[in-house]
């Protein structure tokens, strides 16, 4: 998958950087490189050459992240060399990068750890990325939010013989391998530092993972929305129950957590308390 010139959306500013027709409008370069890149009505283009040595950088992490390769350069560009996936966001916890066009360009998220690393959801199986975690100690965990973001997450297992888990109302397809499925919507510890939250809602089986008390990974739960300025479930894109998903929700005011990680969508960091103020506005837009 490579960006061609030839393909290049009128609506890019002109220069170097550019998205072409085969973007997917999955908004993934949008929050890693918003300095450059916007949405249209139905596509990503580019508002803003990158100029500094920041935004280049940026504008590189969406180029490798994009899961269809819809982003280019008119002249050949070296990569970073510093420039490494997974990424670090805060303290062990990691973006993983090459976002999969299987999962819509779901994030995915890497959590180094002495008592085993961890995957969330599943990037597409790029070399580079395999490297890096093998550098980085290899998985022994995979913890999958929902059946939407799971792309090659059987490619991951076969690689590095990680235990896996979703919960049985989301293990199709291929999910359906996976060796641990957890049912119904009591909280699940895998172990002292890592709990499953069911969370039903946006499909039947959707849950989240809560790291240390700090981290949430919402899979397609909730997300941080940049024009409300709050944190917003996505309800043109509830694919089982709204109102079951708005009640779900309400089990998250149980928990402590001052960052939201979501597989589609912008992550946030607030201190504790705000989240809690921010979720609570939240479930009152939904109802």
């Amino acid at each position: 998958m490579v960006a061609k010139s030839s393909l290049r959306l009128a609506e890019n500013i002109a220069g170097n950087f550019y998205v072409d027709q085969s973007c997917i409008d999955c908004s993934t370069c949008n929050w890693l490189a918003p300095e450059s890149f916007k949405g249209a009505a139905s596509n990503s283009f580019v508002h803003n050459q990158p100029d500094s040595a920041k935004s280049i950088r940026q504008a590189q992490k969406a180029l490798i992240s994009c899961p269809v390769g819809a982003i280019g350069t008119e002249q050949k560009t070296a990569i970073d060399a510093q420039l490494r996936f997974p990424d670090l966001i805060a303290d062990n916890v990691f973006h993983c990068g090459y976002h999969a066009e299987s999962s819509f360009g779901a994030t995915s998220y890497f959590i180094q750890r002495q008592a085993g690393n961890i995957l969330v959801d599943s990037p597409r199986f790029a070399g580079a990325l395999v490297k890096e975690i093998e550098r980085m100690g290899g998985l022994d965990i995979m913890f999958l939010t929902h059946r939407d973001d799971i792309a090659d997450h059987q490619k991951y297992a076969d690689h590095f013989g990680c235990q896996r888990f979703i919960h049985i109302d989301d293990a199709v397809s291929s999910a359906g391998e996976v060796e641990h499925k957890i049912t119904g919507s009591e909280p699940f510890e895998i172990d002292d530092e890592l709990v499953i939250l069911p969370v039903s809602g946006h499909t039947k089986g959707s849950a989240c993972l809560l790291y240390q008390e700090s981290f949430l990974f919402t899979g397609d739960h909730l997300a941080w929305n940049i024009e409300a300025q709050n944190l917003r479930a996505f309800r043109t894109a509830c694919w089982y129950d709204w109102s079951i998903q708005t009640t779900s929700m309400k089990t998250l005011l149980d928990y402590k957590f001052e960052w939201v990680l979501p597989g589609h969508g912008r992550r946030i960091n607030l201190p504790a308390a705000e989240m809690q103020k921010s979720l609570v506005k939240c479930i009152e837009w939904m109802g």
